[in-house]
């Protein structure tokens, strides 16, 4: 893992034209994506990142390429992405961590199993290779503690990539078609006429564009806010740790209530906790309390939440919330979050790690770090042209999900900004459905 900071040499040097025919504000997962789609049909496209690309939770997720477990919406987007992570793999020539060791879900009681059934009906009404595996077949395939798990289910086309090393990659790529990726630079407002985009002020100076993509992250919502864009986005800690180099005793990706963990190229394992995420309050948490009451109720068990967060953090009370082009932003203030670990997460870590693989008790961890996940009430991301601002495209509140369904993402909103069809239903992502009185459907957290 290569925790990024400001201080991380940047990787793109491409100077800020005076214009563009698409602007890209966030050089994430989703932003290079979609650029790198936009270029591969001729499209003129610049990305601006305030900091350093993938600098944020684009570096910092798991890595799992999933299908597995999706909303029905997404599931068959995600069956797109699969195949274009495989076609990037052969298209960068680069060394991506790509590997289909598929990814478990693991049942620790006989509800757990019961969800299981019923994605199975979802997949395979989409033709998904999903199975379900009995008590015996799990142990079969991961050398854990016998009894821990009552079965699982398992989807072996899905994968897994290294973050770090996939997202500048793919950069790598677009920018041989043709993209200006310019780092260490914060966009701070647009410039309508009419009702009509025409262009973006930089902190490095004006640069025209009829279309402008906003795939900031965990920034979207404060950047939108601004423009009096309203979404009721929030965002929550996640960590991650590494360990050292130890005995293979499963090669894939998984995950049961509360525990994931998966192989990683340098022989280690990465550790996640699924119940510890942390939200702090700010004033976003106010403004659309009632829209996030459903979720609350259902999925945020293991959700703690928190008044002094990491400083500096999307929904900070410092932020300002109002400025002009002409004033520097909290994008030029923090260049890139890197938030703290969550302090509980490396015993908590490592006991379970112990507990789930008895052979692997006092195994050390070599990094631990954290994200800011941006996430939606529905856990469902927006993508979609914003209404009454014409030419702003948006692309955000992936909720944990958007590394892996980064790439047909990007070709979603690619031809969504070429006013071509996106090849999917897009009403489940529409904008709009936080605003026109729709009941919140809750899509999958995990």
């Amino acid at each position: 893992m290569v925790t990024y900071s400001d201080q991380t040499p940047k990787q793109f040097a491409g100077v800020l034209p005076e214009a563009t025919d698409v602007l890209i504000i966030g050089g994430g997962v989703i932003g290079i994506s979609t650029a790198y789609h936009l270029a591969k049909k001729g499209v003129k496209v610049v990305v601006c990142e305030k900091g350093r690309v993938a600098g944020e939770q684009s570096s910092r997720n798991w890595g799992w390429i999933r299908q597995q477990g999706r909303d029905h919406a997404e599931l068959p987007i995600t069956m797109e992405s699969n195949r274009i992570w495989q076609q990037l793999v052969t298209e960068t020539n680069e060394d991506l961590g790509f590997t289909q060791q598929g990814v478990y879900y693991l049942a620790e009681s006989e509800k757990d199993l019961a969800s299981y059934e019923a994605f199975m009906k979802l997949a395979k009404e989409h033709g998904l290779d999903t199975q379900i595996l009995t008590e015996k077949q799990v142990l079969e395939q991961i050398q854990g503690r016998p009894g821990r798990w009552r079965g699982g289910m398992v989807t072996p086309s899905d994968a897994r990539a290294e973050p770090w090393q996939a997202v500048p990659a793919i950069a790598r790529i677009a920018e041989r078609f043709g993209v200006t990726i310019v780092e260490d630079c914060a966009v701070r407002t647009l410039d309508f006429e009419g009702g009509q985009l025409t262009g973006a002020v930089t902190e490095q100076g004006r640069i025209k564009a009829g279309r402008v993509l906003l795939a900031g992250g965990a920034w979207s919502a404060l950047f939108a806010d601004n423009m009096g864009v309203k979404m009721p986005q929030l965002a929550v800690r996640a960590t991650v740790a590494a360990t050292a180099p130890v005995e293979n005793v499963f090669n894939g990706n998984a995950a049961d209530s509360n525990f994931a963990f998966r192989r990683r190229m340098d022989g280690g394992y990465s550790l996640a906790l699924s119940d510890l995420h942390n939200h702090f309050i700010g004033p976003s948490s106010f403004k659309h309390l009632f829209k996030w009451l459903p979720s609350y109720k259902v999925s945020f068990k293991g959700v703690s939440l928190g008044l002094k967060g990491p400083k500096g953090h999307p929904d900070s009370w410092g932020h300002k919330r109002s400025w002009t082009g002409n004033d520097v932003t909290p994008f030029e203030n923090v260049r890139v979050m890197n938030p703290q670990p969550a302090p509980s997460a490396k015993t908590t870590m490592l006991a379970r790690l112990a507990d789930r693989f008895p052979q692997l008790a006092g195994t050390r961890l070599v990094e631990i770090w954290a994200g800011m996940i941006d996430a939606m009430p529905d856990f469902i991301p927006i993508m979609d042209e914003a209404p009454n601002h014409k030419g702003l495209f948006i692309a955000t509140g992936f909720s944990g999900h958007g590394f892996g369904i980064g790439p047909a993402a990007g070709r979603i909103m690619s031809d969504l900004m070429e006013g071509n069809p996106a090849g999917h239903d897009m009403t489940r992502f529409r904008f709009n459905r936080f605003h026109d009185g729709s009941k919140i459907e809750l899509g999958p957290f995990l």
